[in-house]
This record gives structure tokens, C-alpha cells and sequence, in this order.
């Protein structure tokens, strides 16, 4: 069931003219990866929203320094980006609807959508909607979300810890979840 630019902005209001920029992308992602039951598509819909802002941000906010994180330490290393590599961490900066971070994700979501590496040489590419709502859908079908998401609400929190390492947001996510069911069940 694909979703109308009418539902996007009954979910996501804030939105704006993004909804429609970005329904032709999301439907396409949400039918490769079989996000397409209600409950499938109410979670997708809230953990994107809440990730991107309401579709507002596709790439990562935040000042070189505050990018420098991921230049060095174990969080560079678990990403895949080399100390040697100066800039890794704006190069390869979260981008798309659930933002891909880090060099190796990079190359595992190039791989999956291209079967290649250009995200490495152009990794703006997942700024761009389709990307953006591709590469969102690589991430939720890797993690295996879906069969969270058939669990209806009881699964939330599990479903944000694996897309946010936490809980942030949680309160933003859940109303947008609840919107998002109201629309769509």
C-alpha cells in the first residue's frame, strides 16, 4: 500500500513541500525492502521522521570539530574511518533518512544499492531523496526491523535503540508513531 503525499503530512506535518518530494522515494524503498504492512510502515515512517527532522536534514548537522569524533578513537576505528585518512569523519558524516555513518557503512550501503563503491567517492549522493530513502531502507532491512515492526508498539524502544544506539528522541518518535497509526491502520 503505498503512502500519499496527504498521509505523509497527516504523519510528518512539519514536513512542508518535502512530503511530496519524497513520496515517489519513499514508496519506492519501502517496496524493496517489504516495508508495507501498517505497522511496518508506521514505525519506518516515525524513526525517519524523528532521524531527518521531519524530512528537513539528509546529511548530518554539526561543526568540523564536532565531526572530528569520528576522525580518531574507537568510535572512528568501529566506523571504518582511518586516522590517516584525514577528514574521514566529514567525508563520511551521517547522511540519508536513518544517516549512514562512518567509511565501512558507506561502502556496505554502496555495495547494496549500486554494487559498488561510489559512495565512497560521492557520498552527497545519499542527500539526494532517492538515496536518502534507499539507503534509510538498506539500513532498516539490515537490521531486520520489519519483524520488530510486526510487533506493533511492544517492540518501539528495541527498534529505536538499533537505529539510534539509545533512546533519543523517544518522545518525538512515539508521536510520530501514534500519527502514523492513526493514518495508516
Amino acid at each position: 500500500m503505498p503512502i500519499t503525499e496527504k498521509q505523509l503530512l497527516q504523519i510528518l506535518p512539519n514536513a512542508g513541500r518535502q512530503a511530496g518530494v519524497f513520496v515517489p522515494a519513499l514508496n519506492a524503498a519501502m517496496g524493496k525492502y517489504a516495508i508495507i504492512t501498517p505497522l511496518r510502515m508506521a514505525a519506518f515512517l516515525a524513526q525517519i521522521g524523528h532521524e531527518s527532522g521531519q524530512l528537513r536534514y539528509v546529511r548530518e548537522l554539526g561543526s568540523d570539530a564536532y565531526l572530528s569524533k569520528y576522525d580518531t578513537g574507537r568510535l572512528a576505528q568501529r566506523l571504518g574511518n582511518t586516522p590517516e585518512a584525514d577528514g574521514d569523519g566529514q567525508k563520511y558524516r551521517g547522511r540519508g533518512l536513518i544517516q549512514v555513518t562512518g567509511h565501512d557503512n558507506y561502502q556496505a550501503c554502496s555495495e547494496a544499492l549500486f554494487g559498488d563503491s561510489r559512495l565512497l567517492a560521492t557520498p552527497e549522493l545519499l542527500e539526494h531523496p532517492v538515496y536518502a530513502a534507499m539507503s534509510a531502507g538498506w539500513f532498516w532491512h539490515r537490521a531486520g526491523l520489519n519483524t520488530l515492526a510486526d510487533k506493533g508498539a511492544s517492540a518501539f524502544e528495541l527498534i529505536t535503540r538499533r537505529i539510534n544506539g539509545g533512546l533519543n528522541g523517544l518522545e518525538d518518535r512515539l508521536a510520530i508513531y501514534k500519527r502514523a497509526e492513526q493514518v495508516l491502520i
